[in-house]
């Protein structure tokens, strides 16, 4: 069990200082995996928004069977596919990234390349199919093990590691068919 639940259970935090501290811990990775799956800021915040609400409301039932991050990015997964079977879905431009850039002092010309380079991984990872989007998404932008991922999303951890060979392998098309076409 992590930290926050601990301090939850051994009553040194409130139901609102815990859920003070899981927005600013986990509020923009939650929004950005949220917006992984909608594709539209607006409603990735809504659905962040809709997550630590049930956290509110459902901190109590919270069994520990996994980290509160975990149980987290389970809600905010289930939201975005509910919200997806809506028929709302809607596709946007990529307006922030996803991926963390380490700060150097680099010439304009290799930031701009970067930045390309970057852009056109993201909108390849954005073309995936949500399945292995998402193994995507949480193993390279989160960090997640496999373990976790499995948990994440419940599926085997052998699933995982064969959707995360899958995935790379269409990126890895994606990337292929790009170069021969310049």
């Amino acid at each position: 069990m992590d930290n926050l639940i601990n301090r939850y259970k051994m009553e040194q935090l409130n139901k609102d200082e815990l859920l003070r501290e899981a927005m600013d811990e986990y509020g923009n990775e939650l929004t950005r995996l949220a917006y992984s799956y909608v594709q539209d800021i607006s409603t990735a915040e809504d659905i962040t928004q809709d997550v630590f609400f049930k956290c509110y409301t459902k901190l109590d039932d919270f069994e520990g069977k996994s980290t509160l991050r975990t149980w987290l990015n389970r809600i905010t997964i289930n939201k975005c596919k509910d919200h997806l079977k809506s028929g709302w879905k809607k596709y946007i431009q990529f307006d922030f990234p996803i991926m963390k850039t380490p700060k150097t002092h680099e010439t304009p010309e290799k930031k701009l390349s970067k930045k390309i380079e970057h852009d056109q991984i993201t909108h390849y990872v954005l073309l995936l199919p949500v399945k292995y989007r998402e193994i995507i998404i949480l193993y390279y932008f989160q960090e997640r093990s496999t373990q976790e991922i499995s948990q994440i999303l419940k599926l085997k951890e052998t699933s995982v590691r064969t959707r995360l060979r899958r995935a790379r392998k269409l990126l890895e098309e994606y990337l292929d068919k790009r170069d021969e076409e310049l």
